[in-house]
């Protein structure tokens, strides 16, 4: 999931291009994007987008963004995006372990299948504090999803300086890490920023996140790029790999691949990276 592409839910008109499109994944927000009064309005256009052929065909991973467990439209939300091209939820602001395991509670009460994953926005300083713990809450958490607006602008932290962004990624990566979950950045607010935006994902790159959040079609192209993997890394770690199947056949845990000794962590690292490669 190299990008992420954001679509309004009150947007049906743009349902059909996102599909169409360069981006990995497309996100339907019925939370920020929508206003109180056009919820209902929003959840019909997404039940019906999501019950459609075209989304079931697309080969879209197809996410949905729902209002925050708790909110007035979280239970009606859950109801009205059943639908079989439906392939993730995203919680936002979920404060801890807590409310994740009530999300997906909800979302089996609401008959969604029981092996929909959910991918929880990390968006509050609590949150943020708890990231370890709410990635790990249930098997069904597949990632954490950084949100810099919510999480900076309360706080009057600047998203300017790059060592406040790099310090929350820095974070979240581990977090997920601890957890065993992806880390997928969310954001960028400018769009006619495009340096600003590669900077800020070659950094989420570099923490190990899979991906960066578009808010428009032409952020699509450079987060494609950006995250994807490099063809002379992948190389090594398939070396890297066939010399581990070599080497455990010979009782070594640790081996050599192009001058580099290599164990355990460096031998995850390849094969997450084979992973990615893949599409996975």
């Amino acid at each position: 999931m190299r990008s992420k592409l954001f679509v309004p839910g009150i947007r049906p008109e743009l349902f059909a291009k996102a599909l169409a499109g360069a981006a990995d994944a497309v996100s339907i927000d019925l939370e920020d994007a929508v206003p109180e009064d056009r919820k209902d309005e929003a959840r019909a256009a997404v039940g019906a987008l999501l019950r459609s052929a075209e989304a079931c065909s697309s080969g879209k991973l197809i996410i949905v963004r729902v209002n925050p467990l708790g909110s007035p439209h979280f239970d009606a939300d859950l109801r009205a995006i059943s639908g079989p091209a439906l392939g993730m939820v995203n919680l936002p602001k979920p404060g801890e372990a807590a409310d994740v395991r009530a999300a997906l509670e909800a979302m089996d009460a609401a008959g969604l299948p029981d092996t929909l994953p959910l991918l929880a926005n990390i968006e509050t300083p609590a949150a943020l504090r708890r990231a370890a713990e709410i990635g790990a809450a249930h098997p069904r958490v597949a990632g954490l999803q950084l949100g810099l607006g919510d999480l900076f602008e309360p706080a009057g932290i600047d998203r300017r300086i790059p060592a406040n962004v790099h310090a929350a990624m820095f974070q979240l990566s581990l977090a997920a890490a601890e957890s065993g979950v992806f880390c997928c950045d969310g954001a960028f607010p400018d769009i006619k920023d495009e340096a600003g935006f590669r900077a800020e994902a070659h950094m989420a790159r570099a923490l190990g996140f899979i991906g960066k959040s578009c808010i428009h079609p032409s952020q699509i192209a450079a987060a494609n790029e950006i995250f994807q993997p490099d063809p002379s890394q992948v190389d090594q770690a398939r070396r890297i790999v066939a010399a581990a199947e070599a080497a455990e056949a010979l009782g070594r845990a640790a081996f050599v691949v192009d001058g580099q000794m290599i164990d355990p962590p460096f031998l995850q690292r390849a094969r997450r990276l084979l992973l990615a490669a893949q599409g996975k």
